[in-house]
């Protein structure tokens, strides 16, 4: 009798960004995934506020994320991240217990997925459902993913770069890379320290690629003041940073993130590469918003790329589609009670 009361809530768990998706409501929540933890263990911050501490916490405090490369790294911490986000999504004044999907990305195995399962029923869900990124993000960029026709879906986040060929509501072929937008503000990180001698932290190598990084090399370039600490001297400096030094020092990782697609192509059979070839790759992810990005795979590929509409919140979209219609996705989604 209760089974309408139950809410539900679709979230997007990155490892850099949640996103906590209510039918009916839309995006209630996106904050980063970042807990600050202190030395008894005790949570003191989630989300947006504990991201204004990393790199800037005394000793008796640790702000990190616990989630890596798209999987739970610290099983508490996910927990008590997962519960402060089901909160925030549902109000304090809710009594009864939701229903929750959770994305995974596609290279999970069983253990990693039973542990998100797990860490979401304690946080306080009655059911929990996990569904592969790729499936969520067609799903939430509007593909008809029924039909016996290929679609490509290149879902790049901060910890992992999901490649998957999609057809008859399942994966035909896919490959998760480790590589995406994290690795990238590694490689900006290493380049300003290798080439201008000043150690940035990870804020200002993220703040580098969104506002000035682009795939492929800019004939007009943007540039950025990029602060730090001078590795000979040890005092504050900033440097002019421009768009063409962004684009070498990231282009072995993109490198990599298309070798991905390259490698899901060889494994298509060939009625759907020639679908695909129609319909052509979309893409969606925070990451995929890489200036010239779909130009690069383009190019690289021959394939023509497409940035999904709101790219950053297909996979959250499509948790809470999924979760509307749950009987017509059933096939498609593992893990319950």
């Amino acid at each position: 009798m209760f089974e309408r009361f139950t809410p539900k809530v679709g979230i997007d768990l990155g490892t850099t960004n949640v996103l906590v998706y209510i039918p009916g409501k839309g995006i209630v929540a996106n904050e980063p995934s970042v807990v600050a933890v202190s030395d008894s263990n005790q949570i003191l911050a989630v989300g947006s506020e504990a991201k204004q501490m990393i790199g800037r916490t005394p000793e008796n405090i640790r702000a990190y994320k616990p989630m890596k490369d798209g999987v739970i790294a610290d099983y508490r911490v996910t927990e008590a991240m997962l519960r402060y986000f089901l909160k925030k999504g549902l109000g304090p004044w809710n009594i009864f217990k939701p229903d929750v999907m959770v994305s995974v990305p596609a290279g999970v195995t069983s253990t990693e997925k039973r542990a998100v399962v797990e860490a979401t029923l304690k946080a306080g869900a009655k059911n929990a459902y996990v569904v592969k990124e790729p499936i969520l993000a067609a799903i939430g960029a509007g593909l008809p993913i029924y039909e016996p026709q290929g679609h490509m879906i290149v879902d790049i986040g901060g910890g992992t770069t999901d490649v998957a060929v999609i057809s008859i509501g399942g994966i035909v072929a896919s490959n998760s890379v480790k590589c995406a937008g994290n690795k990238i503000d590694g490689a900006l990180m290493d380049y300003v320290k290798k080439n201008h001698n000043i150690a940035i932290g990870e804020k200002a190598a993220e703040d580098m690629k969104i506002h000035i990084g682009s795939a492929l090399p800019l004939e007009e370039e943007l540039r950025l003041m990029v602060k730090g600490r001078d590795l000979v001297t040890g005092l504050p400096r900033s440097t002019e940073i421009k768009t063409n030094e962004v684009v070498r020092a990231i282009s072995r990782e993109l490198r990599e993130m298309i070798k991905a697609i390259k490698d899901v192509f060889q494994n298509t059979p060939p009625e759907l590469a020639a679908d695909i070839i129609d319909h052509g790759i979309i893409m969606t992810g925070g990451t995929s918003q890489l200036r010239n990005f779909p130009e690069l795979i383009k190019r690289r590929t021959g394939v023509k790329a497409v940035l999904a509409d709101q790219a950053l919140f297909c996979v959250a979209k499509g948790t809470g589609i999924a979760l509307e219609h749950l009987d017509t996705y059933k096939r498609t989604i593992t893990a319950k009670r």
